[in-house]
């Protein structure tokens, strides 16, 4: 039984409330630690301690902050193999894709900010004999950073480490299904000399603890990541305000396929899109519309290939999909499939199969529907689990659409080996991240977030910076 503590003024602190709440291994349904769930007195201690901390913190100079930044990413790495097996306990994924992709990737957060404060350039802009300007963007405050379940370490310093290079202190609020990798992070980040009270970790509900951390008086930006219900009940508690909010909410994201496509290349990809971590990716790609004229030869492939997929323990080598993340979670995916069929629309491939043959667990298996009307549910809410659903598209207009026919405006992939229609569909698409023949290729120094309902604002490279910090023009004459 692991026992976690919150994380304040470079601390590991019981909290107030002397209430603890139950983590799940959903591959099993056992409870393997105990987490603080903290109240808004926790919630204030972390303010103040984040408040305190930020005048020392945001003097430091650059490469002292890159300095200790990189102590974390090196940290992140040593314990890569622990830090790994603790994300497939609490969240279920395979360990497999904790340890080769999600872990380094963390360590890749920290890494690319801190080179980024070292290498970056003010700016300034001659006016001739009249004098010049130059801009300067000194750290907001201290900032509020809410990540969710599904990719626990990797969001999490996603948010941080970006907050921290610009000079801001930081209150984090992992979720309370996965706060294993954040509790171990918080060791890291002491051993690697962050000073007290930069990071705290505040573990618990986000109802109890998440109103008392974004309506704080202290707090200069909230960046939060999940459910669209959430991010906007936290707009709603901060209209009166001017702060500074980062949401990635959502997606219902969709994948257009034409027939001049590579068949056997994107059959793949889309499997790898549809089905990895268990389809709880807000990227995943969830509707696939496919040109009429392969639509059959891609949906007996694309059936082949999903099947071969292996559901199990995430700590077995040839696991393909572990569990989702909770029992509650898994009944509203089961919802979603169990309205399409009485919506008479045909399951391919039936995921609920899995919830009885693996009953220790949270286990749903892959699931192909088709004949789906857009309008109905299943077609234009997220389920975040491994569901999609097949359509045809006569042309391209139909297929635009088809894909921008919903709320949410995250991410979509083209599949194309015409470059000239690869591009037109990305310039009409309601997305704002396009794969073109490819799915979750990244980079940290690109801008990520969405259209519409899947979230206001941006993060990564030089636009998660700029949140954190107030842009400031200085005129000076001669």
């Amino acid at each position: 039984m692991i026992a976690i503590k919150n994380y304040i003024s470079g601390g590991l602190v019981e909290p107030k409330t002397q209430n603890y709440l139950e983590v799940i291994n959903p591959a099993t349904g056992e409870v393997i630690a105990r987490a603080p769930d903290s109240g808004p007195e926790d919630a204030a201690a972390a303010v103040k301690s984040a408040q305190d901390a930020f005048e020392a913190w945001a003097k430091t100079p650059t490469e002292a902050r890159a300095k200790i930044l990189h102590n974390i990413a090196n940290l992140i790495d040593l314990h890569r193999e622990e830090l790994a097996k603790l994300e497939a306990l609490d969240s279920g994924k395979p360990y497999s894709l904790a340890y080769e992709k999600e872990i380094p990737r963390a360590a890749q957060n920290f890494r690319y900010f801190a080179s980024a404060i070292s290498t970056g350039q003010s700016e300034c802009f001659p006016m001739g004999e009249q004098g010049f300007n130059y801009v300067l963007r000194p750290a907001l405050g201290p900032v509020v950073c809410i990540s969710p379940w599904n990719l626990p370490l990797y969001l999490f310093s996603w948010k941080i480490a970006p907050a921290l290079a610009a000079g801001c202190t930081v209150i984090g609020k992992p979720s309370e299904l996965t706060p294993l990798t954040a509790f171990k992070l918080s060791e890291i980040c002491k051993e690697a000399g962050l000073p007290p009270g930069v990071l705290n970790i505040v573990h618990g509900y986000g109802a109890k603890i998440g109103e008392a951390l974004t309506r704080n008086p202290a707090i200069k930006a909230i960046s939060f990541t999940g459910g669209t219900e959430t991010g906007k009940k936290i707009m709603g508690g901060l209209r009166n305000t001017f702060l500074p909010v980062s949401l990635e909410l959502g997606g219902k994201n969709p994948a257009l396929v034409f027939k001049d496509c590579d068949l056997e290349l994107t059959v793949n990809e889309l499997i790898r899109a549809s089905f990895t971590n268990s389809g709880q990716i807000c990227l995943c790609a969830s509707r696939l519309y496919i040109e009429e004229p392969i639509y059959e030869a891609f949906k007996s492939l694309f059936l082949t290939k999903t099947k071969m997929l292996s559901v199990g323990d995430p700590f077995h080598t040839e696991t393909s999909l572990g569990p989702l993340i909770s029992k509650e979670h898994r009944l509203k995916v089961k919802g979603f499939v169990d309205r399409a069929e009485q919506n008479q629309c045909s399951l391919l491939l039936d995921g609920r199969s899995t919830m009885s043959a693996m009953q220790d667990g949270f286990y749903f298996g892959p699931t192909i529907i088709e004949g789906a009307a857009l309008e109905d549910p299943i077609n234009q809410q997220e389920i975040f689990g491994p569901v999609v659903t097949l359509a045809s598209f006569k042309d391209f207009n139909e297929a635009m659409s088809l894909a921008n026919g919903t709320p949410y405006g995250l991410s979509a992939t083209v599949w194309t080996k015409d470059l000239s229609t690869a591009h037109r569909a990305a310039h009409q698409l309601d997305a704002g991240i396009v794969w073109i023949n490819s799915w979750m290729v990244r980079d940290l120094r690109t801008p990520f977030g969405g259209m519409k309902a899947s979230g206001l604002g941006r993060e990564g490279g030089n636009e998660a910076l700029k949140f954190f910090t107030e842009t400031k023009n200085i005129f000076a004459t001669f």
